[in-house]
This record gives C-alpha cells, sequence and structure tokens, in this order.
C-alpha cells in the first residue's frame, strides 16, 4: 500500500489515496502506521475517498484508532493532496469576507459535512497555503457535547487535579475545551491533559487547550489532542480557542494563533458567522507500508 507523508505546522498524518487503494481495517491500520517506532509515525491516519456530494471525502483516525470528525491542519493536506496529484479539478475561485480572493477552490465531504477551501499555488503550481472554511461554530452544550445543564459553555469552572480551571467549550465539528491562563509553562499537559479528556462531563472525550492571550490579536496555545495525546497544533482546536477569545473578551475575530508548530490565521466572520483558517500543507515524502 502506497502512503504519503504529510504535515500542517508539525501536525502530522499518513494519507492513504483511496481512490486506488482500500483499506480493511482502518482503526487498526491507524494505531500500527501511527507508531513512532515500528511504524511510520504520527498523529494519524486520513483516507483521501471518492465522494458523491464533494470533490473528495476525508476521513481522520487518530493515533489510537479512534475516528474522529474533522482535522483542520489535516483537511489542508487533504486539499494539498487533490490539486497537487490532481484527483479533482479546482478552477473555481474562493472568498473570505473581508480578505483577498484565492484563485482555486475544492470541496471536501468530512464528519462535520462538506467544507470549501482555497488554495494558494507556487510558481511550480503546487499546493503551498490553505484557507478553510470551518463552518460556524457549535456552542450548544448539548451538541458539542457537555454533559451540562446549560445553554453554553462560557467561563465555568471546571476542577481537575486539586485545581479550579475556567472553561469555554466550543464544536467545531470535534469538540474543544479552552483554558485561558498567564503561564502556560506551568500547566503540566502529560497530565491534566488526559485526566480533562476523559473527564465524566465529556461523553465523546475532548480536546484540550490551554490559551495565553497575548493581545486583542494574537494568542499562544497548547494542545493536548483526544485520541493522540501532545501534539505540535491543532487546527479545530485555533478555531475555536478564536472562538472563546472572542466569547470571553480576551481576543478579537480576526487574530493569529501562535501553536508549537507554527501560526494559523484566524477569521471569525461577523458576516456569515463562519470561522476561516488559514495556515500551510506541507508533503514530507511519500512510501510503502509492507501490510
Amino acid at each position: 500500500m502506497e502512503f504519503t507523508k504529510m504535515h500542517g505546522l508539525g501536525n502530522d498524518y499518513v494519507y492513504v489515496d483511496c481512490f486506488r487503494h482500500k483499506i480493511e481495517n482502518p482503526s487498526q491500520l491507524a494505531v500500527k502506521i501511527s507508531d513512532r517506532h515500528r511504524g511510520v509515525g504520527s498523529d494519524g491516519l486520513i483516507l483521501i475517498c471518492p465522494s458523491q456530494i464533494a470533490d473528495v471525502r476525508m476521513r481522520m483516525f487518530n493515533a489510537d484508532g479512534s475516528e474522529s470528525q474533522m482535522c483542520g491542519n489535516g483537511i489542508r493536506c487533504v486539499a494539498k493532496y487533490v490539486y497537487d496529484h490532481e484527483l479533482a479539478q479546482a478552477n473555481t475561485e474562493f472568498s473570505v469576507p473581508g480578505m483577498a480572493t484565492m484563485p482555486h477552490a475544492l470541496r471536501i465531504e468530512t464528519g462535520r459535512g462538506i467544507l470549501t477551501l482555497g488554495l494558494d499555488t507556487n510558481r511550480d503550481n503546487k499546493v503551498v497555503r490553505v484557507c478553510v472554511n470551518m463552518g460556524q461554530p457549535i456552542l450548544e452544550a448539548s451538541l458539542i457535547p457537555v454533559a451540562l445543564d446549560a445553554d453554553q459553555v462560557v467561563g465555568v469552572t471546571l476542577q481537575v487535579a486539586g485545581q479550579e480551571l475556567s472553561m469555554t467549550c466550543v464544536s467545531m465539528g470535534n469538540p474543544h475545551a479552552v483554558f485561558f491562563c498567564e503561564d502556560l509553562d506551568a500547566i503540566d499537559l502529560s497530565v491534566v491533559g488526559p485526566l480533562i479528556e476523559h473527564h465524566p462531563l465529556f461523553p465523546q472525550r475532548i480536546n484540550v487547550h490551554f490559551v495565553k492571550a497575548d493581545s486583542p490579536q494574537e494568542f499562544t496555545m497548547r494542545t493536548w489532542e483526544r485520541g493522540s495525546g501532545i501534539t505540535l497544533a491543532c487546527g479545530t482546536g485555533a478555531c475555536a480557542c478564536v472562538v472563546a477569545g472572542f466569547l470571553t473578551g480576551r481576543c478579537q475575530r480576526v487574530a493569529m494563533a501562535h501553536l508549537p508548530g507554527g501560526d494559523l490565521e484566524l477569521n471569525w466572520s461577523d458576516t456569515d458567522n463562519c470561522v476561516y483558517m488559514t495556515g500551510p500543507a506541507v508533503e514530507v515524502f511519500s512510501g510503502v507500508w509492507p501490510d
């Protein structure tokens, strides 16, 4: 089976072209191929599949084999692969409210629904930068889901490991818990991350982000990703953080997210209520998996 290793800000996945390959047990394959000592090594497995309703369909599996609805960094790489390998046409333009128009657009089917992406290419006509319309954030507690008797979860206290943390929850097709703090280095993410991920309040587990608001236009974040652990970047998480930052008065709708793997440009549009995320997509290498 041929595969391609790609990453968005160091959030790395193994990609398989399912136009050419049939994967019988993707959950099992995700665990094996993601192993950083005995496999290729990645945060998970992403399948690029045919779609009846969009240009392609994306299926995403975490390193533990669990399937997730969406991955912001992963979908940018799917778009790059589809365009660079000519799996679909991208002849229409992509517009973002208040931003420049991109020359190419793709529609990708995900667990969140169909998302539209704009592509920037270099002189060799290869995709280097992708903007994703991530859709409207979901704020209703029951839909995130969070097991609280509340309409929204904004600035709610959560007790974890003897600490009281102020939490805001957002779904971007997958669930996120955002915690603002002043000192990111003081957070032992390897300890509190799994405790929050598996907290009884979250029936589908949750992605965990600790965030420092640097200014109204930028913030720095660290992530414990559901099913994968500490990752260098989380695209859906960055989108959730800009929403949480605006809801709690810490940042504006347009902001730059600083992640360990690099930066993402975010725009929670007040025109259509959608979150637009822009960042790089990089192909690392290709190979053949013996199974």
